[in-house]
């Protein structure tokens, strides 16, 4: 059940204030406004005064959020990425006093999808395939996707806005004279019910890179190189992509730990860069600025988008909002020496 103190930090007033309110004290002068949102916060955390009546649910569980994640602790250590994510939503759970756990991991083979109706909210980070997320939100409608590029318009949904700074790359790269432009990524993949993996060549940033090469009048020069998103993969690509006849004199790589292999691969193959190719990547990891010639990649702000998905399932839980939204998170590129100096 949810305590004084909880109900006091969403509606943003004190403990003392919360009690004189449901205590219904008639001396205690606040604005009707406030007192009725009191009220309503406390009767939709299921909330009782008396202290020996219990809601339906167990004690707390109408103040937690259910987290369904695609790694496996150990597997999260080596992507960034997804770990900001979750710090994110860590954080800014603590913030309102929301009790945060992990549910399930997307590909395990056993799930415990009942137990999801009875947490406030659920917050899925990465992709699980229609039929599966939709089963989630007939369990819970409470349900926010971080990092999900369907096209379901019926769930809050947080999105990147990679697919445009994909073009605003290869904008950048033409203006510098390039036009043979390789890309080089992972496939997108998405978890079925099941927990097997379904992968798909359709990945955002690779669907932006081709239609803009083709608008462009330069399908000829169109060469998408994909594998797992792992340095090795980048690695074994790159050396893929330099072994070509015409070999390119840029490439978007699509996340930083394949851009490391690029780099191996173009050193091995005695290239420079940006001399010889131009090289920008996603991510923007903090070893980028530190790499030879330092990497110019797209800044992301994984950890907000984690704390924005709290913020949605926050209105949900309080049925502040029924509609459902879509937020494009806005990201940077950085350019640096991998890309070769400006000449705009």
């Amino acid at each position: 059940m949810a305590s004084i103190r909880d109900i006091a930090k969403i509606a943003g007033v004190s403990a003392a204030s919360v009690s004189r309110i449901l205590n219904e004290d008639p001396t205690f002068s606040i604005n009707e406004q406030t007192r009725v949102r009191v009220i309503e916060i406390a009767n939709q955390l299921n909330y009782s005064v008396d202290k020996n009546k219990r809601g339906t649910r167990s004690l707390g569980d109408e103040m937690t959020i259910a987290l369904i994640v695609r790694h496996q602790v150990e597997a999260e250590l080596d992507d960034p990425y997804f770990r900001k994510i979750r710090g994110g939503i860590e954080k800014e759970a603590a913030k309102w006093r929301f009790r945060t756990i992990r549910a399930f991991h997307m590909r395990d083979a056993h799930k415990e999808w009942k137990e999801l109706a009875k947490y406030g909210a659920v917050i899925m980070i990465s992709e699980m395939t229609v039929e599966a997320t939709k089963k989630i939100a007939a369990i819970n409608p409470n349900l926010i996707l971080v990092d999900n590029y369907s096209n379901s318009e019926e769930f809050d949904c947080i999105q990147t806005d990679f697919q445009q700074k994909t073009v605003e790359v290869l904008e950048v790269l033409h203006r510098k004279g390039h036009r043979n432009i390789a890309f080089i990524g992972g496939h997108s993949s998405r978890v079925a019910e099941n927990g097997e993996v379904h992968k798909s060549k359709e990945e955002i940033r690779t669907e932006s890179y081709l239609k803009w090469m083709k608008l462009n009048g330069l399908q000829q020069y169109a060469t998408v190189y994909q594998g797992n998103w792992k340095p090795e993969d980048g690695l074994r690509l790159g050396k893929e992509m330099l072994a070509q006849q015409s070999p390119p004199t840029a490439v978007i790589v699509a996340s930083d730990p394949m851009a490391v292999g690029v780099y191996k691969a173009i050193s091995e193959a005695n290239k420079k860069i940006p001399e010889d190719i131009a090289v920008v990547s996603f991510d923007d990891i903090e070893m980028a600025q530190f790499m030879t010639p330092s990497l110019s990649s797209i800044k992301a702000n994984p950890e907000e988008m984690g704390r924005l998905a709290v913020r949605l399932a926050k209105e949900r839980m309080l049925k502040e909002r029924t509609m459902p939204i879509r937020v494009i998170c806005r990201s940077q590129l950085v350019l640096r020496d991998s890309i070769g100096h400006s000449s705009d």
